[in-house]
C-alpha cells in the first residue's frame, strides 16, 4: 500500500499495480473503468471518490476505492500530447503578431502554479496542417539555446541545437503548449517552420521572444517534509500522463516538485495550509459535502472504499471474485459503522483512515509475498513429485493401404517424365483448373532450362508465353526457343500443346516442352487459350521461376525411406510448399488446415508440423514470393494456428511437449491491431525522429509488406548500433550472428539496400522507441521473449498516436496470488550479474503458473507463452552464469544443476526420471552439508543418471523427429546439413543444453573428491591394436577385423559379444562390471574399460586408424603411440595360448518330462540346477533356497518329434537348411515358430505332480490361461537357443549347434526389494582377498541385462566382512518388480563348458511380465540408512563367503533380498 516517488510507485511497467488515480481527482464522477474492485452495487453514489491519500513517516500511502485487486492496467507508453493549464491561472503576459495574409500569431504565457511550470501557449490561426515550432531556451547569460528535457510529444532534436515540435490542429487553427519546469530558464526563442511549403515565419528576419516569469528566491532556512514532497511529484507525474521515468528523470522530477513547493511558501503559504491543501479534497467536491454534512448513521461508500483497499492490502492483494468484492465492501462498511457507533465523527474516521488507524479484522493470506524489493525470494516448499508428468505413449500408426495407388493421369505423366529428365528439378507445381490439373515442372540440365507442362483439359490448349529478364517482364524468346509451330505476337509467343506419350505408353494428357539455353532468363510468364477462353491462375498470369535456389522438389517420393513419420501428412505438405511459400500468412493458414490431420495421427503427424515451421524458422524455406500481405493478416493467420495448437493443448494432454515446441517455434501471433502496430508504428518513428529516407524507408516497406522474425533482428541491430555509439560495425555484427547476412536483405521481395546512417541528436528518441517497437515486433514473432509474454497475460494498454491504432490488453484473471509481485522481481533482476537468485525466481514463478497452464481456462496460449518465455530465460541465465561458476565450490554448481533439472522437469511430460534425479541432487546437497563422507561418491552416481535421463530424452527427440525431417527436407530440398542437425538443434534450443554443460564441469570435481580417477578398468589386459571409434558395439558385434583392434564404442549396453580381432573397447558408457559383456571381455582377455573424461577419450579417438598401446591397472589406463616393427617384436615374443578345445555331448531324452530337485544328474540337468539343489542343507540356516524343478534335457527334441507338432517340425526343418545356407533372418523365424509348439498331455500332468510335490503352486490352477502363460514362458526358453548372440557366439568357437540342449529350471520368484550378484575374487584386480558384488533394486535383470546405468558396487575383504566399502552409488533408472509367479530358468549343456563363456547367453522367462517402474534412490533405505546398508552389504558378502567355503573355488553367485532375508538363485565357477 506504500509507495515512493522513486522505482516503487513511478516504476509503472507492464507488471506494476493499477495505476493509481490521486486525490487530486477525487471529484470526478468517473473512475478508471472496467472491472472496478470495490465498486458498490447498491445505493452508489452520484460521485464517488476514487482515493485519499494519508502520511506516514516519509513515504505517501494511497488508498484508492475502485482497485482492481489481482488485476493491472499498464500506462500508456505516450506522454499525454497536450498538458492540462489550470484555468483559473493568470495570464501573465501576451502578444499577437501577423504573419501574413490572414495568419497571425497568439501568444500567453501563463505562471507557474503548484505542480507545474510556466505555461506557453501558442496559436496560429487560420494556419496549414504542417507546422513545426523551431525553438529552445534562454538560460541565464548565455545566447545558445539549451533543449528543455520536458517537452511536447513528437517533439525532435534537430542537429543538436533546437528541438522541433508539430502543432496540433484545432479547427483552422493551429495550437501548441509548452511548460517549462527548469526555474532557470528565462525565455522562449522559436521560428515557426511550414513543413509542406518550406517557409519560414520569423520576427523581423530574426527569432520570436517570449519572456518567462521569474520565479521569487527561495527561503533558504525553509525545509518541505518529504511527504509532501512526494504528494507534489505524484501530482505532477499524474498531470503528465503518467509516463515512465528513467531513474534520473524521477530524481528531477523530485527535485522540481521540492521547488514548486518552496515557491508557495515563499509567496506566504504556511506547511500547515500546503499539507491541507495537497490531502483534502477539492472545494467542488460533492464527496465533501456528503462528509460534512451527511447523515452520521451513514458511511460515505468513498470512506468505506478506501478502507476495503486497506483490507484487501492487509490480506495479501489477493485476487477477488466479484462475489467477494461486495462481501469485502460490506466487512469494511461493517468496521467503519463500529467506530461511528463509539462516538467517532465522519472527519475523525476519515482522518484515522488517512493514517491507517482503523483496526481491520482479517488476516494477510497465506503464501503472499511482496518480491520486488528484496534481494533473494523465499522459495515455497513443495513435494516434487507434484511436478509428475506421465503420459501413456499412444503411437498411431498410418494406415498406408497396400493396394497399389490408383494414379490420375496427370500423376501418371508426372511419373514418366521424372523419369526421363536429365538433371535436378528445381520447381514442380500443379495447378487446380476447376475439376482439371496443369503441371508444370523446371529441370536444369546442363547449361539450359526446360520447362515441361501438362494438362488434362478435353480441349485443346494453346500456350501463350514469354520470357523474363526481370520478374513480371513479357519479352518475346529467342527463335531457338520456339518450336516450329510456334507463332509470334508482339512480346508473346503462342505454342500448341500435344498428346503425350513415352515408351509406347500414352496417357491422358496434353504436354508440351520448352528448351531454353539463354541463362539469363529469369522465369517465364504463361496464360492458356482453350475453347477460345483465356486460362488463368486465379485471374493473374502464371509465373514460372527458373531460379536455382527456389528448389521445392528435389527427389522422387518413391526414392525415399518414409518410415516413423507420418508420410501422408508430410507429402501433402510438401505438395502446399510452393502455395505456403507466398507469404507466412499463407504457411500459417495452411498449417491450420492441416492441424485436424496432424492431431488424428498423433505424435508424428504433430511432429510433421514441428518439422516443417522449424525449417521455416531457420530460413530453411522461402518466407515471401512475390506477395504483399498486411502485417495484421500475418498476425492473424497466425493466431489462427496458435488457437488450434491450444486447443490441442487442452483436448490432448499426452501431446503437450511437442505442442509447446511447436508454439515457441511458431510465435504468439496475435489480434488485427498487434499486427497493424507493427506497420503503423515505424511510421511514427520515422516521423518523430526525422528518419524518412535511406535504410529506414527501406525497412519500413518491407514491414508493410511482408514482416518476418528477421525484423526483430534487424530492430535489435539498430538498437546495439546506437548504443554502440553509431558503430555500423556493431550493426552488421547483430545481424550476421543472427543469421541476417547483406545477401538476405538484398533478397527481400522489398530490399534493404542501404545501411543505417542516423545523426546523433536522434540518438536518444530512436533508442527510445525502437526499444518499444521491439516489443510489438516480439509480440507477433517471438513465442519465447519474456516481457511479451508477461504483458499479454499481465494486460497493457498502448494508446495510438494519430493514425495509429491502439491496443488494449486486459490481464488474465484468476492468476495466483502473489504472481505478479513475482514475475516484478524477475523483470528487476534480469540482468543480475549473479543470477543464482534470478534462477530462484524463474523457477518459482514456473511453479507458481504451472496448475494454471494444466488447466483448461479462456487465453491458455499465453500462459504457455509465458512458461515457454520462462523457460527460455532460464536458459539464457544458466548460460550467463558461467562465469559465476568459474571457481565455485562443488556445492553452488549442484545447486545450480538442481535448479535446471527442476526446470527440465517443468518442460516435459514423462518427467518421472527427471523427478527422481531432482530429489537425488537435493540428498547429495544435504548430505555435502551434513558432512556425510559419502556426499561425492553419491553426487557422481546421481550426475551419472541424470546423464542417462538426458541421453534417453534425446533419443526420445531423434526417434519422434529426425525420420520426419529427413523425409520432409528430402522433398523439400533443404540443406542436407540443416537436415543432419535436426534433432541435434532441437534439443540445444532448451535447457538440456545447458544441464549438460553443468554436469562436464561438475563431473571431475566429483571424481577428484571421490578419488575415482578418470577410468574404470572392467577388465585389466595390456592391449596393442589399430584405433577403430563405432557408435555402438551392438553393430560390429559379430564383425571380425582382420587385425588387432582397439575398438572405442561411444555405446554398451551389457548384453553385447565382444567381436573376434577386438583387443580392447574402451567406452564413456557405464556397462555393470558383472555385466555379460564384462564377464566375455574378462574371459576372453580383453581390455575393457570406462573413460569419465571426455578429453582423454578424445584423445584416443583422434588417433583413429593408428595403432596404440594400453597398459591398464586397477584405477587408470596409460596409452601410447606404437608403430609396426614394434608390434611385430610384441607379438613375436608373445606367447599365443592355444584355442581351447570345445566339444558338447548331445543329451538324450531321460523318458521323464520333469523330475524334482533332488533328481538333478548331469545327464539331465546342467550346471545351474545342479548347483543350486547342491546348497539345499548345506549353507547356513539363514541364506535360503528356492524351491526348484526342472524340465530335463531332451524334453524340447521330444515335445517337436510329438504327433500334436509335426507341422512345426517339418517347418523348422526348412528353416535350418536356410540357417545352414547362412541366410541368418532364419534365426527370428525359428524362434516364432517354436512358439506354435503345442503341449503333450503327459508332459503338462508330469510337471503339475512334481511342482506341487515339491510344495509350489501349479499355474493351471488359476485357469487355464495361467498354465498357457507358463507354457509360453516354456518355450521361449528353447526358443533363446536360437537368439542371434548365442548363435554367433556358438560359433565362433565352432561348436555343433545341433549338439546344444537345453534343460528348464522351474523356480518360484522371491518378489525382491534388491537383486545382487557376487564374485568372490575381485574381478578387477584378480584380489582373492576381497569380495566384490553389485546390487539393484528389484530383480536382478536390470543387472545382468542391457539396463542402462550403474548398480551399487561395494568390496569386502574376506577377512571383516562386517565392514564393506561402497565403490559406487546405483545410477540405473529402472527397477523391476512382479506378481508372486514362476521363473522358467535356462540351463544348457554349454553355458559353463570349460574356456568357454556360455553363460548369459539363453533367456530366463518369468510366467508374468515384470513391471517397469522408475526408482527413486533418495528415499531408498539402502542408500539413506548407514547402519542397514551394512546390515545388507555385510550379508551379501557373508552368504558369497560361505559358497565359496562350500565349492572350495571362486563363485559367480546371484541372489536377492526380501524383507532382510537373503536368498541365493544359482550359482557357478567364477571366470
Amino acid at each position: 500500500m506504500s509507495n515512493s516517488i522513486g522505482n516503487n510507485f513511478l516504476h509503472q511497467s507492464l507488471l506494476s499495480p493499477t495505476v493509481l488515480e490521486h486525490q487530486g481527482r477525487i471529484n470526478s464522477s468517473s473512475c478508471p473503468g472496467g472491472n472496478t474492485l470495490f465498486q458498490p452495487q447498491a445505493n452508489s453514489l452520484t460521485h464517488r471518490s476514487c482515493i485519499s491519500t494519508a502520511l506516514r513517516g516519509n513515504r505517501l500511502r494511497i488508498q484508492k476505492n475502485k482497485l482492481l485487486m489481482g488485476k493491472q492496467r499498464a500506462v500508456s507508453r505516450w506522454p499525454q500530447a497536450v498538458l492540462a493549464a489550470d484555468a483559473s491561472a493568470e495570464v501573465w503576459h501576451a502578444e499577437k503578431f501577423h504573419l501574413e495574409g490572414n495568419t497571425e500569431l497568439q501568444v500567453d504565457v501563463r505562471p507557474p502554479t503548484s505542480g507545474s511550470g510556466s505555461l506557453v501557449n501558442i496559436v496560429v490561426t487560420s494556419s496549414s496542417d504542417s507546422l513545426l515550432l523551431h525553438w529552445g531556451a534562454i538560460k541565464g547569460q548565455k545566447d545558445n539555446w539549451i533543449l528543455p528535457q520536458h517537452r511536447p510529444v513528437g517533439s525532435m532534436v534537430y542537429k543538436s541545437k533546437a528541438l522541433r515540435s508539430p502543432f496540433t490542429k484545432s479547427g483552422s487553427n493551429a495550437i501548441l503548449r509548452i511548460e517549462i519546469e527548469d526555474p532557470g530558464v528565462q525565455a522562449l526563442e522559436f521560428l515557426i517552420f511550414d513543413e509542406a511549403q518550406n517557409k519560414w515565419y520569423k520576427k523581423s528576419g530574426g527569432n520570436f521572444h517570449v519572456k518567462l516569469p521569474v520565479r521569487e528566491s527561495r527561503t533558504s532556512n525553509v525545509s518541505v517534509p518529504e511527504d509532501l514532497v512526494q504528494i507534489q511529484a505524484y501530482l505532477r507525474w499524474e498531470k503528465k500522463g503518467k509516463q515512465i521515468y528513467t531513474p534520473k528523470q524521477e530524481e528531477e522530477e523530485y527535485e522540481s516538485a521540492r521547488m514548486d513547493l518552496l515557491e508557495e511558501i515563499a509567496r506566504g503559504t504556511s506547511i500547515q495550509d500546503l499539507q491541507r491543501k495537497l490531502t483534502s479534497k477539492d472545494d467542488t467536491s460533492d464527496s465533501k459535502q456528503q462528509l460534512v454534512s451527511g447523515s452520521k448513521n451513514k458511511i460515505p461508500d468513498d470512506l468505506v472504499g478506501v478502507q476495503a483497499h486497506i483490507r484487501w492490502e492487509n490480506a495479501g492483494k489477493p485476487t477477488y471474485s466479484q462475489e467477494e468484492q461486495l462481501k469485502q465492501f460490506e466487512e469494511a462498511r461493517k468496521e467503519l459503522q463500529l467506530e461511528l457507533e463509539e462516538g467517532a465523527s465522519l472527519d475523525e474516521i476519515q482522518k484515522r483512515i488517512t493514517k491507517g488507524e482503523i483496526e481491520t479484522k482479517i488476516a494477510k493470506q497465506a503464501g503472499r509475498k511482496s518480491y520486488s524489493a528484496v534481494k533473494r525470494i523465499q522459495r515455497k516448499k513443495r513435494d516434487v513429485m507434484q511436478l509428475l508428468s506421465k503420459f501413456t505413449s499412444r503411437p498411431v500408426e498410418e494406415n498406408i493401404s497396400s493396394e497399389p495407388e490408383v494414379l490420375s493421369a496427370i500423376q501418371q505423366y508426372e511419373r514418366a517424365i521424372e523419369d526421363h529428365i536429365d538433371g535436378p528439378i528445381v520447381k514442380k507445381q500443379t495447378y487446380s483448373l476447376a475439376d482439371k490439373k496443369l503441371l508444370v515442372l523446371v529441370a536444369k540440365p546442363s547449361g539450359m532450362t526446360k520447362v515441361y507442362l501438362a494438362t488434362d483439359l478435353p480441349e485443346p490448349v494453346v500456350l501463350h508465353w514469354a520470357l523474363s529478364n526481370r520478374p513480371g517482364e513479357w519479352a518475346a524468346p529467342p527463335s531457338n526457343a520456339l518450336s516450329p509451330d510456334s507463332v509470334y505476337l508482339d512480346n508473346a509467343v503462342e505454342t500448341k500443346f500435344a498428346a503425350s506419350s513415352f515408351d509406347d505408353q500414352s496417357y491422358k494428357v496434353q504436354s508440351l516442352e520448352v528448351t531454353i539455353e539463354d541463362d539469363g532468363f529469369v522465369g517465364m510468364p504463361f496464360v492458356l487459350l482453350c475453347g477460345g477462353n483465356w486460362v488463368k491462375n486465379k485471374g493473374s498470369d502464371f509465373y514460372v521461376e527458373f531460379n536455382p535456389e527456389s528448389v521445392v522438389v528435389v527427389q522422387k517420393k518413391g526414392t525415399l525411406d518414409a518410415k516413423g513419420t507420418s508420410k501422408v501428412l508430410l507429402d501433402k505438405i510438401a505438395e502446399l510448399e510452393s502455395e505456403a511459400q507466398k507469404s507466412f500468412m499463407h504457411r500459417f493458414n495452411i498449417a491450420a488446415d492441416l492441424m485436424e490431420q496432424a492431431t488424428n495421427a498423433g505424435e508424428r503427424g504433430l511432429a510433421a508440423i514441428l518439422v516443417w515451421m522449424r525449417y521455416m524458422a531457420t530460413r530453411q524455406l522461402i518466407w515471401n514470393k512475390n506477395y504483399n500481405v498486411k502485417p495484421r493478416e500475418i498476425s492473424k493467420a497466425q493466431d489462427r494456428l496458435i488457437d488450434l495448437v491450444q486447443n490441442v493443448y487442452r483436448s490432448r494432454p499426452h501431446y503437450r511437449e511437442i505442442l509447446r515446441m511447436i508454439m515457441s517455434t511458431v510465435g504468439r501471433g496475435g489480434d488485427g491491431d498487434v499486427g497493424q502496430r507493427i506497420r503503423d508504428e515505424i511510421l511514427v518513428i520515422q516521423r518523430k525522429n526525422d528518419c524518412k529516407g535511406g535504410m529506414m524507408e527501406e525497412w519500413h516497406q518491407k514491414l508493410h509488406n511482408n514482416t518476418s522474425p528477421d525484423d526483430v533482428v534487424i530492430c535489435q541491430a539498430l538498437i546495439e548500433y546506437i548504443k554502440s555509439d553509431l558503430d555500423i560495425s556493431i550493426y552488421w555484427k547483430t545481424l550476421n550472428e543472427n543469421g541476417i547476412t547483406k545477401e538476405r536483405l538484398l533478397s527481400y521481395d522489398r530490399a534493404i539496400r542501404n545501411e543505417p546512417n542516423f545523426r546523433r541528436d536522434q540518438k536518444d528518441g530512436l533508442l527510445r522507441d525502437l526499444g518499444n517497437y521491439m516489443r510489438t515486433l516480439k509480440a507477433v514473432h517471438s513465442g519465447a521473449d519474456l516481457e511479451s509474454a508477461v504483458a499479454n497475460c499481465m494486460g497493457y494498454k498502448d494508446e495510438g498516436e494519430g493514425f495509429m491504432v491502439g491496443v488494449h490488453i486486459t490481464p488474465i484473471p484468476g492468476l495466483p496470488s502473489g504472481f505478479q509481485e513475482l514475475i516484478r522481481y524477475v523483470l528487476l533482476h534480469i540482468e543480475d550479474k549473479n543470477v543464482e537468485a534470478l534462477l530462484e525466481g524463474l523457477l518459482e514463478a514456473r511453479e507458481e503458473l504451472r496448475p494454471s497452464i494444466n488447466q483448461p481456462k479462456d487465453r491458455l496460449k499465453d500462459l504457455i507463452f509465458l512458461d515457454i518465455a520462462l523457460d527460455s530465460t532460464v536458459r539464457t541465465t544458466v548460460e550467463r552464469g558461467y562465469e559465476e561458476l568459474s571457481n565455485a565450490s562443488p556445492e553452488k554448481i549442484m545447486y545450480f544443476i538442481s535448479l535446471v533439472v527442476e526446470n527440465l522437469a517443468l518442460s516435459v511430460d514423462n518427467n518421472e526420471d527427471l523427478i527422481c534425479c531432482l530429489k537425488g541432487w537435493n540428498l547429495a546437497l544435504s548430505m555435502l552439508k551434513n558432512g556425510n563422507d559419502h556426499w561425492a561418491l553419491f553426487a557422481k552416481s546421481v550426475l551419472d543418471r541424470t546423464r542417462l535421463a538426458l541421453a534417453s530424452k534425446a533419443e526420445s527427440y531423434h526417434q519422434l523427429m529426425q525420420p520426419s525431417a529427413e523425409y520432409l527436407g528430402a522433398l523439400l530440398g533443404v540443406d542436407q546439413w540443416a537436415v543432419n542437425i535436426f534433432t541435434e538443434e532441437m534439443i540445444r534450443a532448451g535447457s538440456a543444453a545447458s544441464l549438460s554443460s553443468l554436469l562436464n564441469r561438475l563431473d571431475p570435481v566429483l571424481r577428484q573428491t571421490a578419488h575415482l580417477g578418470s577410468w574404470q578398468v572392467i577388465s585389466p589386459v595390456e592391449a596393442i591394436g589399430y584405433v577403430v571409434v563405432v557408435d555402438e558395439l551392438l553393430s560390429v558385434q559379430n564383425k571380425s577385423y582382420s587385425k588387432p583392434t582397439i575398438l572405442v564404442a561411444k555405446s554398451v549396453k551389457g548384453e553385447e559379444e565382444i567381436p573376434d580381432g577386438a583387443v580392447a573397447v574402451l567406452t564413456p558408457d557405464m556397462p555393470d562390471v558383472l555385466s555379460h559383456v564384462s564377464v566375455r571381455a574378462r574371459n576372453s582377455k580383453v581390455c575393457f574399460a570406462t573413460c569419465f573424461d571426455y578429453n582423454i577419450l578424445g584423445e584416443i579417438q583422434a588417433n583413429e586408424g593408428k595403432l596404440l598401446q594400453l597398459k591398464p591397472t586397477s584405477a587408470d589406463v596409460a596409452y601410447s603411440m606404437m608403430n609396426e616393427d614394434e608390434l611385430a617384436t610384441a607379438n613375436d615374443s608373445k606367447e599365443v595360448p592355444a584355442a581351447p578345445s570345445v566339444t558338447l555331448v548331445r543329451k538324450q531324452f531321460s523318458g521323464r518330462y520333469a523330475i524334482s530337485s533332488e533328481e538333478f544328474t548331469s545327464e539331465m540337468v546342467g550346471a545351474k540346477s545342479r548347483n543350486i539343489a547342491h546348497l539345499k542343507g548345506k549353507v547356513p540356516s539363514w541364506v535360503n533356497i528356492p524351491t526348484s524343478v526342472a524340465l530335463p534335457f531332451g524334453v524340447f527334441e521330444t515335445v517337436l518329434s510329438d504327433d500334436l507338432n509335426q507341422v512345426v517340425a517339418d517347418k523348422l526343418q526348412i528353416l535350418k537348411r536356410k540357417l545352414d545356407e547362412g541366410d541368418f533372418s532364419a534365426l527370428g523365424e525359428i524362434r516364432s515358430s517354436v512358439l506354435e509348439l503345442s503341449a503333450p498331455p503327459q508332459l503338462v500332468k508330469e510337471l503339475k505332480e512334481k511342482m506341487e510335490r515339491s510344495g509350489m503352486p501349479w499355474p493351471g490352477d488359476e485357469g487355464s490361461q495361467r498354465w498357457e502363460q507358463a507354457w509360453t514362458a516354456i518355450k521361449k526358453v528353447w526358443a533363446s537357443k536360437w537368439n542371434e548372440r548365442a548363435y554367433f557366439s556358438t560359433r565362433k568357437v565352432r561348436l555343433d549347434h545341433d549338439y546344444l540342449c537345453m534343460a528348464v529350471l522351474v523356480q518360484e520368484i522371491i518378489n525382491a526389494d534388491y537383486a545382487f550378484v557376487i564374485h568372490t575374487t575381485n574381478p578387477s584386480s584378480g584380489d582373492s582377498s576381497e569380495i566384490y558384488a553389485e546390487v539393484v533394486m528389484g530383480l536382478g535383470e536390470t543387472l545382468v541385462g542391457a539396463y542402462p546405468g550403474r548398480a551399487l558396487s561395494f568390496i569386502c575383504k574376506k577377512n571383516d566382512l562386517d565392514a564393506p566399502q561402497v565403490l559406487g552409488y546405483p545410477s540405473k533408472t529402472v527397477g523391476l518388480f512382479i506378481r508372486p509367479s514362476i521363473i522358467f530358468r535356462s540351463d544348457s549343456n554349454g553355458e559353463d563348458l570349460e574356456g568357454y563363456a556360455g553363460a548369459g547367453l539363453y533367456d530366463s522367462v518369468p510366467m508374468d511380465e515384470e513391471e517397469k517402474v522408475i526408482v527413486d534412490y533418495s528415499s531408498d533405505a539402502l542408500i539413506v540408512d548407514g547402519e542397514f546398508r551394512r546390515s545388507i552389504l555385510s550379508s551379501i558378502a557373508r552368504a558369497g563367503s560361505a559358497i565359496e567355503d562350500l565349492y572350495g573355488s571362486a563363485q559367480d553367485i546371484e541372489g536377492v533380498v526380501k524383507d532382510g532375508k537373503i536368498y541365493i538363485v544359482q550359482t557357478r565357477p567364477q571366470m
